[in-house]
């Protein structure tokens, strides 16, 4: 299995619409989609290198994923 860092924007993306097809992304608060990230499969970084940049960059990942 590939070990996804917070770099890793659009496998995080892809695996969040897989997991969450349901939910409205934009509605999805950062500190939710920051412990979503953190559960995903193979994902191994320090969550202390995470930001609302790139927050923002994986909501906007994923939302381009779904449509």
């Amino acid at each position: 299995m590939k070990t996804v860092t917070w770099t890793d924007i659009y496998d995080i993306a892809f695996a969040l619409e897989e997991i969450h097809p349901e939910v409205p992304i934009l509605e999805v608060r950062f500190t939710d989609l920051w412990q979503w990230v953190q559960e995903l499969p193979g994902f191994e970084d320090d969550p202390n290198r995470c930001n609302e940049k790139i927050l923002e960059s994986i909501q906007m990942a994923w939302l381009d994923e779904r449509e």
